[in-house]
């Protein structure tokens, strides 16, 4: 496995897939001209703002090792960057976590305003489940539970969840199990969701969808611990958003609660157990594991 993972081009990779996403997302989307233009281009302004599109990437790294193709599983792909896109814009917004800057750009709200950056979050929201109805279903996952898996994962369950629960934490003491509810809806439950849409786009076994289940939660958190620990060690040129805002407004963060040092612990063993979920594939996940890889890395 070692041989395989050494030989797997994780830049060329990752650079490919966010090119045939962006070309897929633009197509999907209303041009910038379209009327209301102004919608349009704020919705765009944050979609193209230069993201690493990770979770594109990871649902269609699962489609691979479970012998799928890009083509089968791109509308998913770009559904799920479309929501993850409106979550950054609502965020941001200044009854959120009041943020000027993402991806080293000035925030949505910060170019067309609070209105209009409510409505383009709404709208790719919006957006997301007309491209998965896209998608062509299979024999063991029809529209239905592509659409299911999609709202679940977006909605106040998990994702808005997670959301509430880190407004209603700010300035409060929270317990490593009420930080890790967060975590596991803010930032899991997304990831989580990418990889098994990815695994459906490829009709995968039960099998190997409870295991890309496994990888996806735990490279979830592993991946919102590593940002909480960004906040803290990097500079807001480093991150391309405003650093220390955590501490700023008094947010319940890993370091805050358990130390730097545990944190960094935590996230290894986080990604450690996400590795061994991946056994099941047999060294056909080569994608997901140097994913992985790369989501522990991001902060040296």
């Amino acid at each position: 496995m070692a041989a395989k993972q050494s030989s797997f081009d994780l830049n060329h990779f990752l650079a490919s897939r966010t090119e045939s996403v962006n070309r897929a997302l633009d197509k999907f989307l209303p041009s910038e001209k379209t009327k209301p233009a102004t919608i349009h281009r704020a919705m765009r302004y944050s979609l193209f703002a230069g993201g690493k599109r990770m979770r594109p990437a990871v649902l269609l790294a699962a489609a691979e090792a479970c012998g799928g193709s890009d083509a089968a599983a791109m509308p998913l792909a770009c559904a799920v960057e479309c929501i993850h896109t409106y979550s950054l814009i609502h965020d941001d917004l200044p009854a959120m976590d009041n943020d000027d800057f993402r991806r080293g750009k000035p925030t949505n709200h910060k170019v067309f305003g609070e209105g209009i950056a409510v409505l383009a979050g709404d709208a790719l929201l919006t957006q997301a489940f007309e491209i998965a109805a896209q998608a062509k279903g299979w024999p063991r996952y029809p529209h239905r539970d592509l659409i299911l898996e999609l709202a679940r994962a977006s909605g106040s369950l998990q994702l808005v969840a997670g959301q509430v629960a880190d407004l209603e934490g700010e300035g409060k003491k929270l317990s490593v199990a009420e930080l890790r509810y967060i975590h596991e809806r803010k930032t899991s439950a997304l990831l989580c969701c990418s990889v098994r849409l990815g695994g459906m786009s490829a009709n995968c076994t039960p099998a190997q969808l409870a295991a890309l289940t496994d990888f996806g939660y735990h490279v979830g958190l592993a991946f919102q611990v590593i940002d909480d620990i960004l906040d803290v060690t990097q500079t807001s040129e480093q991150l391309g958003k405003t650093a220390g805002k955590d501490v700023a407004v008094q947010k319940a963060t890993y370091p805050a609660i358990v130390g730097l040092e545990k944190s960094r612990k935590i996230a290894a063993q986080l990604t450690a157990k996400a590795f061994g979920a991946l056994d099941i594939f047999k060294g056909k996940a080569v994608a997901l594991e140097a994913l992985a890889e790369f989501l522990l890395k991001r902060e040296k």
